[in-house]
């Protein structure tokens, strides 16, 4: 039988490649750096190459390791879901979920049955507080954030593209003076999400009218309340076209056919180490499908490598 290299050798070039840093993956196996400095070495005496170009404390995988890391990763993985699987007895996982209400409750929820069905010993713990990109590895494995970008040290997948849409109740069109230019909005009330706090000074330059000022501006940190608000006629709501689109309520509408991209969206977000963990693997990749599934035409699924699911490394927007 062919000799094959010490799998704590395997496991740590593995975890380096993934991580990028030494470091890292040495806090992450709970080993000192010299420590692993050995091991990853030990594997490149056994092949009889360097798998990394090493540029002070980063580590960046060269084309044989590039090579080596695909094969080896997932068999990696298969193995430790193996042993975890024989070991753990009747299998419970859990994932600890920070998401915004709204998100929950239009595109999250409606779709967790299917999510049960295909994962029955998947389970999770959800929270609905705010800023949980901030408490990621401090109380929840997984936030799905509404931003513009991800920092470059997170994983972070785009699971949208919107347009921002100025929604109002649906009477705004209605008596003797219904509002049907933006120019109006200097006698409204705008109503505008804490997460997204520049959608109306981008709908409005894409309006050209960039020194349109409203009556008012009220924040929220609730999309469900801004909708709430908007229907009761306390003012004009700006905010995903996904929002509007999902919300299927008769007393709201969606005012001035202007065609504006928002510079937000929704992104998966967790740190990269998470990616090993396989209740977050699960989730990531169930979700990653169901949101491909439900995007409508006008929100194009993102392409390229930096949103790419299947690759090892950390990614960011």
């Amino acid at each position: 039988m062919r000799r094959l290299p010490p799998l704590g050798a395997i496991e740590a070039f593995v975890q380096v490649a993934r991580l990028g840093s030494i470091k890292a993956a040495a806090e992450d196996l709970a080993l000192s750096a010299p420590a692993l400095s050995r091991r990853v070495q030990s594997l490149e005496r056994f092949i009889g190459k360097p798998l990394f170009a090493r540029r002070h404390q980063a580590m960046t995988l060269n084309d044989d390791g590039e090579k080596l890391l695909a094969q080896l990763a997932p068999a990696l993985d298969s193995l430790s879901d193996a042993v975890e699987s024989l070991t753990s007895g009747t299998e419970v996982l859990r994932l600890r979920l920070g998401v915004l209400p709204l998100f929950a409750s239009q595109r999250l929820f409606p779709r967790l049955g299917e999510l049960r069905s295909a994962h029955p010993e998947l389970h999770l713990d959800i929270d609905t507080a705010s800023h949980g990109i901030a408490r990621l590895g401090d109380g929840l494995d997984v936030a799905i954030a509404l931003a513009r970008d991800i920092d470059p040290s997170l994983y972070g997948r785009r699971l949208d593209r919107n347009m921002v849409y100025v929604i109002g109740a649906t009477s705004l069109l209605d008596g003797p003076n219904p509002v049907t230019r933006p120019e109006q909005l200097a006698d409204l009330t705008a109503l505008i999400h804490r997460d997204m706090p520049d959608t109306f000074t981008a709908w409005r330059y894409a309006a050209g009218l960039p020194e349109l000022e409203p009556l008012a501006v009220d924040h929220f940190d609730s999309g469900q309340l801004m909708l709430e608000a908007a229907a009761q006629g306390l003012g004009i709501a700006f905010m995903l076209d996904s929002h509007y689109e999902d919300a299927k309520d008769p007393r709201l509408t969606r005012l001035f056919d202007i065609q504006v991209e928002s510079p937000h969206s929704y992104w998966f977000v967790c740190r990269p180490r998470a990616l090993q963990q396989k209740p977050v693997r699960m989730f990531h990749d169930w979700l990653i499908g169901a949101i491909a599934e439900d995007a409508p035409p006008h929100s194009p699924r993102p392409a390229g490598s930096r949103d790419d699911p299947q690759s090892s490394g950390p990614r960011s927007g």
